[in-house]
């Protein structure tokens, strides 16, 4: 039988833990699950799911990260992406300073061009690729902007600092990724732009989400939706709001609320059924697919895996589809398949979820939670299992 090391998510919960004088049935009662899961869970019996990593990282007032390990610098250093990051952190750093005449500024249609290569990039899950370009394209557009500043210049910093976020939250620096949207928020007031604004208010909002901090993440829904009552009543609009809802039905099924659930994904559903497709508005991938995608993923984040399976067998992905969200529709399925017993055809989904976007798999903490589980719950691990785990660090 496969077994994992001793640095995994269970044995940094009973760390903290102990760290906090706690004993598990004292955690146990701060939670809302059993004492025989965290049991479980800290043994290696059992994976950590995000909810209740959530759960017992504010019960222990850290940070999710303290006890997911990331980022996962072994790998991160083995792929060479941890070089990476710094550039991108100082570039961020250095946005008041005005422009920067030491550089060569490309016209702004090619950088206008780059910013939104570097957003279909991360869509298109190619991470190494745009966390090298982001920071050339910061500080090009931030020369650019300060030198002759206009909307568009503006708007496209903002987008790029998303970009920025997007890259961080994937290679699991939430730090950085912070940093990133507080420039956002400080570019899109430049460009005065509601529909930007509410973006990152819901890229905020996920960042509360992550942290198991539902109350703050649903406050930061409602200023999105406030934001964008000033902007013109525009198909972008009607996009951003459609997204703002389907965050908010994620953040509602964290927050075991099935009502609120069911009537973010109709209203979601709805403004999709009168635009359409509108997966070219700010890289959001809104659309009727994305909203039967939200509605699954509300099924998982409530632990109704049987419904979520069920849905996920009448979901057609689009061939236009951004593979970063086909990746996560994979990791979603495999982690129900896992909770139900159908270790066989978790096994063939996470495979398959590498297969579409090996970067962003190897560095999704439900992706490893998942095969962790899937070695805890084999008696004799396949090669493919042996090699998953390994690819991870596990």
């Amino acid at each position: 039988m496969p077994s994992l090391d001793d640095d995994h998510t269970g044995t940094r919960i009973k760390r903290v833990r102990k760290l906090a004088h706690l004993t598990q049935r004292q955690l146990a009662a701060r939670i809302p699950f059993s004492y025989s899961l965290l049991n479980q869970v800290e043994c290696g019996a059992r994976a950590a799911t995000a909810d209740f990593v959530a759960a017992v990282a504010r019960a222990l007032k850290v940070d999710v990260t303290a006890l997911t390990g990331q980022p996962y610098v072994t790998e991160l250093r083995q792929d060479r992406l941890a070089e990476l990051v710094r550039p991108i952190r100082e570039a961020l750093d250095l946005y008041d300073l005005g422009g920067d005449d030491t550089i060569s500024v490309r016209p702004v249609p090619r950088l206008l061009a780059a910013a939104d290569e570097l957003c279909a990039q991360v869509r298109a899950t190619h991470l190494r690729k745009a966390a090298r370009g982001l920071p050339t394209v910061i500080a090009e557009l931030t020369s650019a902007a300060w030198h002759a500043p206009s909307t568009e210049l503006w708007q496209a910093l903002g987008s790029t600092y998303r970009t920025a976020h997007d890259v961080s939250v994937k290679l699991g620096y939430y730090d950085l990724s912070a940093v990133a949207l507080d420039r956002m928020d400080w570019a899109a007031q430049r460009a005065s732009d509601p529909c930007l604004a509410a973006v990152r208010q819901y890229m905020r909002a996920l960042v509360y989400f992550r942290e198991g901090e539902y109350t703050i993440g649903q406050r930061l829904i409602a200023a999105g939706h406030h934001v964008l009552a000033q902007a013109s009543d525009t198909r972008e609009a009607h996009a951003v709001a459609g997204q703002l809802h389907l965050g908010a039905s994620v953040i509602a099924a964290r927050a075991r609320n099935a009502s609120a659930v069911a009537a973010n994904i109709a209203q979601a559903a709805d403004i999709a059924d009168r635009i359409g497709d509108a997966s070219d508005v700010h890289w959001l991938s809104f659309g009727p697919a994305n909203v039967a995608m939200h509605k699954m993923s509300a099924a998982v984040e409530m632990r109704r895996y049987e419904d979520a399976l069920s849905q996920a067998d009448g979901i057609r992905l689009p061939a236009g589809l951004a593979t970063s969200r086909r990746a996560h529709f994979l990791i979603d399925r495999a982690r129900s398949e896992m909770e139900t017993g159908r270790t066989e055809a978790a096994l063939k989904t996470i495979v398959a979820a590498r297969k579409t976007a090996p970067e962003q798999t190897r560095y999704h903490p439900g992706a490893r939670e998942t095969i962790s589980g899937l070695v805890h719950h084999s008696r004799r691990a396949p090669d493919t299992l042996s090699n998953l785990a390994s690819w991870v660090g596990l």
